[in-house]
Parts: C-alpha cells; structure tokens; sequence
C-alpha cells in the first residue's frame, strides 16, 4: 500500500515493493570431520553423510542459498539482493556492499578436530585479491564431554618462533583451549588463531569469505596417504602474534530482553529466550536482521505476513521491515544478527 511522507508541506506517495521474509534450502557439506548432529537438529532427512556444515544464509558464489518457499521461491540470495536491493539490505549497507550479501552463517558439527587456522583481514584479503576477509564468532549448540575450542594464544608468540611450533606440533602448548557447554560463545576477529576441537556443534556467523589458512592439521593423511595442505607462508602475514584474548564472551540471559553478545564493525549479535509475546522495533535500524532459531518454535509477523520458525531455522529479515512480532510455543531461543 501507498507510503506517504510529508516533506515541506507537499504529500509524497511512495509505493513500496511488495517483500517478504525468508528461509533458505541447507547447504549441506559433506567433510571428512562432519557428523551426524545437523540434519536432526535441523529437522531434515537426508542420505548424506558426514555432514560438517549447513550453510544456511550464503551469497558465497558457487554456494548461494536458495529460497526455499514465498513468492521468491528458487531465487538466489544474490538475485533477492539484486531484486529489492536498500530494501533488502538497508541504506547504508547497500551503499557499501552492493549486491554481495555481507555475512555466511553456518552450523557446524565436528565429529573430530578440526585444523588450527587462521583468517586474514579485509585488507589483507583485498591485497591478495578477495573482496573479504573473516572475522566470525561462534556460539555453542551442543557439546560432548570434554569438548574445546581454541580461541587465540595463551601467551605471546614470537614470530620468529612460528614455524618451529608448527614443524614441531608445539603450536598445540600456545593455543588458548577453553572446555565448553551450550550457551557459550567466542568472538574471534581477523588474525587470531583458533580451532574448533571434537565433539563441538555451533552456530558460526562470518563475514563472506571463505579464506583459511591452515597452520596445523596434526599430520593426519587422507586415503592415499597424503598430508593436507597447509598455508604456514600465506598465514605468518594474518596472524596476530599477541592476541591472547580468546576467552569466552562474559553474558546473563534475560527472558524476554536482547542480550548483547557482540558487537563489531563487522556484525552484531544478541540472544533473545522468549516465553512471551514481544515486538521488535527495527523502524530506524536500517539493516537486514538474521533471526538463527537455536531452541523452540516461534511464530514470527512482520507486517501482514507470518513465519512459523523452529530449531534449525534460520531467518532472513528484510531492512523493510519495520516491526516484528515474535510469538514463542513454550520457550523460544534465538540468535538475532545485523550490521549497523
């Protein structure tokens, strides 16, 4: 229907674009460390196995999401940024990004350790000829007994020493491990070495990029033998040799209140548990808002239409929309994701 904005004493009618909110097909990636936890905890059968990601919100080329329903059922998330643009986006971040869509959120599931990585920054990933680099945090779905994640130094590190500890295996005695259970979340910015460790299931948002440069990967071979590639050179330039900040984000959660997990240029993130009706005012946001359902089911309004969402659901909210309503069955748990 008709927008009217008085401005200078003269109506303006602005007919806005019919737009909608989505949820997308899994991408599902079969990885020699995946296991079985995504698919049931997303409600999907499937025959694949060793499932170590779902990509579930991506405009990464060559994994784009897909709409899996509405009237865009089919489209790409490329072509719906293309389609409804600063509508879908905001002003400002369509100003910045264009048509690429800013962040990937995944679940990810390892059923044994993943390698000791790290990720460039965006100057660093636009010298080497990509458009970002990967800042991302993770927050914990599940975790079997004894469980880590490794999250920056536990001391500084002197770069001379660097390609001893990973010749050596020693870089395993610097890393900051921290044990982990449901609930816990880490940010991890550009250039801090991290891993996640056996037997970890998280969700994990990131900038758009899927740059990694392996340090270690325990001198495991594949099937014929062969050790996996590592970026030992590529990742002396990315790594930030002092950070020993890795510890876990320091958080109280409050039914029925956002609670704020991070904060960065890069992305923001709260965690919402609902057990009552709430509105969310996003009228002067002016971003796009990712809703990733962690516990429960909801049903989600926002203008005339209605979402019902559940664990496993990832949600993707147009800057359009100025309102919404998030109406839980029983206990409903959420991360609530932007750029501002």
């Amino acid at each position: 229907m008709p927008l009217t904005i008085l401005r200078r004493g003269i109506v303006t009618n602005i007919l806005k674009k019919d737009i909608y909110m989505w949820t997308f097909e899994p991408i599902f990636k079969s990885i020699i460390w995946g296991g079985e936890k995504i698919a049931p905890f997303k409600g999907v059968k499937t025959s694949q196995k060793e499932i170590g990601e779902s990509w579930e919100i991506s405009g990464m080329e060559g994994s784009e999401s897909i709409v899996a329903d509405g009237p865009d059922k089919g489209l790409t998330l490329p072509q719906l940024v293309e389609r409804y643009k600063a509508d879908l986006l905001g002003e400002k971040n369509y100003k910045k990004y264009g048509n690429d869509f800013p962040l990937l959120i995944k679940f990810i599931d390892a059923c044994q350790d993943l390698s000791v990585q790290v990720h460039p920054s965006d100057e660093l990933a636009r010298e080497r000829g990509k458009i970002f680099g990967k800042t991302e945090m993770w927050y914990v779905l599940g975790a079997e007994k004894g469980a880590v994640l490794a999250n920056g130094f536990n001391c500084s590190v002197k770069p001379e020493e660097y390609e001893r500890l990973v010749e050596t295996g020693e870089i395993m005695d610097v890393l900051n491990f921290n044990p982990i259970k449901p609930g816990d979340t880490f940010f991890i910015p550009a250039g801090r070495v991290h891993a996640i460790g056996k037997g970890a299931f998280v969700a994990e948002i990131q900038e758009t990029s899927d740059i990694t440069y392996r340090l270690y990967d325990y001198k495991r071979k594949d099937q014929d033998g062969n050790e996996r590639q590592l970026h030992i050179k590529e990742a002396f330039d990315a790594i930030n040799f002092d950070d020993t900040e890795g510890k876990p984000v320091d958080y109280t959660i409050h039914n029925d209140i956002p609670v704020n997990l991070v904060t960065s240029p890069f992305f923001t993130t709260n965690i919402w548990k609902i057990d009552h009706e709430v509105m969310r005012d996003y009228s002067e946001w002016d971003t796009f808002v990712a809703i990733i359902c962690t516990k429960g089911e909801a049903v989600l309004t926002c203008g005339n239409e209605t979402k019902e969402v559940k664990e496993g659901t990832s949600v993707l909210i147009p800057a359009s929309c100025s309102n919404l309503t998030i109406t839980p069955k029983g206990v409903f748990e959420a991360l609530e994701t932007y750029i501002k």
